[in-house]
């Protein structure tokens, strides 16, 4: 088993924008780890998620933009898809050999995202393999969202509900929203030229079994794991596993773990 090391980053976005980033494990195998809304590299969940990783790869998370000590303002999977190229990027030129994209939620938005090239952005790196869990496939709207979506609605879109994201959760949500809807991860799949897995529960509160099917229409393969419930949380050890096999497998990453 590889040994776990930890070290601190910082890494600047094209836009300019400082992240606080966390590298552990070793290896010529990278996976950058992004999490979903509200979350944070210092949560017991995403730490939780990288130390499993890290026994087979090094591991890249970070805070994304708005996201505790990161800066800027979230934008729910916009120019997150700039966070992950900062985050590729520092992998590269790290000496990395392949490098993956594992995201949850609104982080497995903007790895798909990012992955396709999505025009407009100015994106430099492209991942080797993508996994998305617990992502959206259409924006979801108030005529379909779950009630649990229904209160992250009014979380990022009213001013009480942005001062309680911001002091209770350490999230700076970008008051201005979306002036015209990003392009969604279901539109951008065709796009994505690496193997990309999307991993969604069937048991989960907020995206319903629209997303992860409009994603497999769109041509992504598609693990619909039963009882499992949303993103960080409802990812267990066992599926944690199963990524790492599923990610050694297409990334012939023996040579990394002794």
């Amino acid at each position: 088993m590889t040994q776990v090391r930890e070290r601190a980053q910082v890494l600047c976005t094209a836009d300019g924008v400082r992240l606080r980033a966390r590298v552990e494990g070793a290896g010529s195998t990278w996976l950058v780890v992004a999490h979903g809304f509200s979350g944070s590299s210092d949560g017991p969940a995403v730490r939780r998620i990288t130390a499993r990783l890290a026994r087979r790869a090094t591991v890249l998370s970070y805070d994304a933009r708005g996201h505790g000590r990161s800066g800027g303002l979230s934008t729910l999977g916009d120019r997150e898809v700039l966070d992950v190229d900062a985050a590729v990027a520092h992998a590269r030129a790290s000496g990395a050999r392949r490098v993956a994209t594992v995201g949850f939620s609104m982080g497995a938005a903007a790895v798909v995202r990012h992955a396709s090239g999505v025009a407009g952005y100015g994106l430099h790196e492209r991942p080797d393999a993508v996994v998305a869990v617990s992502g959206t496939g259409p924006w979801s709207t108030r005529a379909t969202a779950t009630r649990a979506m229904r209160r992250l609605h009014l979380l990022v879109e009213t001013r009480a509900g942005r001062l309680v994201a911001r002091t209770a959760l350490r999230t700076r949500v970008d008051p201005r929203g979306w002036a015209v809807p990003p392009l969604p991860p279901a539109a951008c799949v065709a796009d994505v030229p690496v193997p990309l897995l999307v991993v969604h529960g069937d048991a989960d509160g907020y995206f319903g079994p629209e997303h992860p099917a409009a994603l497999a229409r769109a041509g992504a393969p598609l693990w619909l794991e039963p009882g499992m419930g949303h993103a960080e949380a409802g990812t267990t050890p066992a599926l944690l596993d199963r990524i790492g096999d599923h990610l050694q497998e297409v990334l012939a990453m023996e040579g990394d773990t002794p």
